[in-house]
């Protein structure tokens, strides 16, 4: 039975969404699934080995999600990453989907940034301890509009980049992804029950770094979009 607002012992938080591009509508989000080290560049800079291995997820909270342009440099922290990645939201969930299925289960994509507070989650790894307190800050997802799959079809290549004050910093393509979407979205609902408003961040190509206050972020998806961020 579905709880009305007076059922609630306070008032019930707004539901975080993401804007589509082009119309007045949102997409609502329920949860927000992060792939760790899917490109083997960034795998390499990051002291790993780039073979494809399975994947690993850790998740962000709905409501680190942000669309306004600005990026609050976050508290407890002095060394804060950029990670431009390829964003997915789904509109159908389901368990053990098939890969040669997974894509009819994608509403469409954005151009998100996958803030990371380095020196915490650092310091979270050497200590076998969970990341969220690196990667699950307020703010910590940047995200462009959505643009429905129904316009642009499935890119599975094409390029991904970010710029910081004009100077590129990362460069890559979405067909070196080491899982790619289908592949990703197939995996994980082998472990989880995927649902209409999830949303799956794919990872990041090489070329992470810090940002400082005064930081202008800009970054795209080739076919996509683009996404500008301020640090402020």
């Amino acid at each position: 039975m579905s709880a009305r607002p007076s059922d609630f012992v306070i008032e019930a938080p707004a539901i975080p969404s993401i804007p589509v591009k082009g119309t007045e509508q949102r997409f609502p989000v329920r949860r927000i699934y992060c792939v760790g080290r899917n490109y083997a560049d960034h795998a390499i800079e990051m002291g790993h080995d780039p073979n494809r291995e399975p994947p690993f997820f850790f998740q962000k909270n709905p409501d680190a999600l942000i669309t306004s342009g600005e990026f609050p440099y976050p508290t407890k922290s002095s060394d804060v990453h950029h990670e431009i990645e390829l964003v997915v939201a789904l509109a159908k969930g389901g368990s053990n989907i098939p890969a040669e299925r997974a894509l009819d289960h994608v509403y469409g994509y954005a151009v998100g940034l996958d803030m990371t507070r380095r020196d915490l989650q650092g310091e979270a790894k050497k200590m076998g301890r969970p990341w969220e307190i690196g990667k699950s800050f307020e703010a910590s997802a940047p995200t462009s509009a959505l643009v429905p799959a129904s316009e642009i079809g499935h890119p599975l290549k094409g390029a991904i980049w970010l710029d910081v004050n004009g100077a590129r910093r990362q460069s890559g393509d979405l067909a070196q992804m080491i899982w790619n979407v289908p592949d990703t979205i197939a995996y994980l609902s082998e472990f989880f029950t995927l649902a209409p408003g999830d949303v799956i961040m794919t990872g990041t190509p090489a070329g992470v770094g810090p940002v400082q206050r005064g930081d202008v972020l800009s970054g795209g998806v080739e076919g996509i979009g683009t996404i500008e961020v301020r640090v402020v």
